[in-house]
């Protein structure tokens, strides 16, 4: 003999015939299938190591696993580090990769005897204990444990909606998978505001999308459609919490009676003025339903600032009904229009040459307030001196009338004609003379100025009276000393 053959082989030592054909070597291989059946089956379908290595399939045992070395030999030769585990029956992937062969292979079992089954390995580390059976691949992969790739449509309950983002366990409570209420409530009971008042039907108004994403037809449902700024409202805005009015009145005022600045005032038919748009934005046509078109300053104003009382209530269309506490005339003009626009109070359009006393000159481009020193307008006098007595450069000798010689277009513009307004015509050295030489500041007024030529020139008298006051019997007014025509 050879030599011993290894332990495993001992007993069959002086048994040749067990392993040898004589005189017929290729023999030899189906004697060692004849006791090692596993991998004959192996070989025979294509499995395992035998039969998926390419090599090993056609070649002799004997190559690979030589005998006769001792009982100590080692007639297997694995190289772990070289080892190809995909020509096995369980190829690496994923995290099964960068395990040891420890990990898996027991060192009282042979490699070929381990279990190639997830929960052979990880019986006791995965959290379900048995109760989603043991086929770990229906749900995990080998990538990672939390990488589950589980469809849960194929169930009774398909996943729509935020349950897709659900984690398992949020619904399968301490991993109870089988027999669990399907029903909305089943597990949103905590979630209910509604606290069950409307019910188990969730699906009514809710979807999966999410809780505020509601697939209530609140028109088809009850007969009120919610328009405008009732829209985006939320349910407990008319049903109150927990909805404790499942049925809110459809009126205006059964909702809104809070809302009310008119206190009731107008009635509860809210939709004659508003929409539910928005309650700042009437629709009525004042002008239309009363007669009373609101233009101007009155277009922005509100209800309540003319409808003190009911709605219903008649009001007077003229200025004064509404405007007597801000009229600042004092009562003495009722017909504000005259002067006053919608626009505004400070707009003024009055004419005044429409009155007894039309603008002219200077007095176009005065102020209101410089002749009008009260609001009053009608107490204002039409005479020069009424306003201008304080301007009154003659201090009063030429009388009240200052029209005479003045006109509006400026005081230095007067057109007194003195040949034609007086019985003094002016003439010779007269002519030329400014008014004070002759009409001083004597208080004399002008009707009552002496015509003698002695009035004025007694001081110029060089005959020292002797020839009388007449003086014209021999001067004229064109020079004392050079006109002399006595006969």
């Amino acid at each position: 003999m050879p030599g011993p053959v290894i332990e495993g082989h001992a007993e069959w030592e002086g048994e040749c015939g067990k392993c040898h054909a004589s005189f017929e070597r290729g023999a030899q291989d189906a004697l060692c299938l004849n006791c090692h059946k596993p991998i004959a089956k192996d070989v025979a379908a294509g499995t395992g190591f035998h039969g998926l290595e390419l090599v090993a399939r056609p070649r002799l045992c004997q190559n690979c696993h030589a005998e006769h070395k001792g009982r100590d030999a080692d007639v297997v030769k694995l190289n772990t580090a070289l080892f190809d585990h995909d020509l096995t029956d369980f190829p690496l992937h994923g995290r099964h990769e960068g395990v040891a062969c420890s990990g898996c292979h027991e060192s009282d079992v042979p490699f070929r005897d381990t279990e190639g089954r997830c929960v052979d390995c990880h019986q006791e580390s995965q959290p379900h204990k048995g109760r989603l059976g043991e086929d770990c691949a229906t749900c995990h992969v080998e990538d990672n444990w939390k990488s589950v790739t589980f469809d849960h449509d194929t169930t009774d309950f398909p996943h729509t909606g935020k349950h897709k983002e659900v984690a398992c366990k949020a619904c399968h409570v301490a991993e109870v998978y089988e027999n669990l209420d399907t029903m909305c409530i089943g597990c949103h009971a905590r979630d209910d505001e509604h606290r069950g008042s409307r019910g188990t039907q969730c699906n009514d108004c809710h979807t999966t999308s999410g809780w505020k994403s509601e697939s209530f037809d609140h028109f088809r449902k009850t007969g009120f459609e919610l328009r405008g700024a009732h829209k985006p409202l939320e349910c407990r805005s008319c049903h109150l919490d927990d909805m404790a009015r499942p049925e809110p009145p459809a009126t205006c005022a059964g909702c809104h009676s809070f809302d009310d600045v008119h206190g009731g005032r107008h009635g509860q038919e809210c939709d004659r003025c508003h929409t539910v748009e928005a309650w700042e934005n009437p629709r009525f046509d004042h002008f239309e339903e009363t007669g009373f078109e609101l233009k101007g300053a009155h277009s922005e104003l509100t209800c309540q600032s003319c409808h003190i009382g009911r709605l219903e209530d008649p009001l007077e269309a003229t200025c004064d009904a509404c405007h007597a506490d801000d009229d600042p005339h004092e009562g003495t003009q009722t017909d504000c229009a005259r002067c006053h626009v919608e626009t505004s109070w400070h707009e003024v359009r009055f004419n005044h040459d429409f009155t007894s006393f039309p603008l002219i000159g200077h007095h176009g481009a005065a102020a209101c307030e410089a002749c009008h020193l009260s609001n009053v307008f009608t107490d204002a006098g039409s005479a020069c001196f009424d306003c201008h007595s304080d301007d009154d450069y003659h201090t009063g000798v030429f009388g009240e009338d200052c029209g005479q010689c003045h006109n509006p277009n400026g005081w230095n513009r007067w057109g007194f004609d003195h040949d034609a307004q007086t019985d003094f015509p002016l003439t010779g050295a007269h002519q030329g003379l400014e008014c004070d030489a002759c009409h001083t500041s004597d208080g004399v007024k002008p009707g009552e100025l002496s015509m003698v030529c002695m009035a004025c020139h007694r001081k110029d008298d060089i005959h020292d009276g002797r020839f009388g006051r007449d003086c014209g019997r021999c001067h004229t007014t064109e020079s004392f000393t050079d006109s002399v025509r006595f006969p």
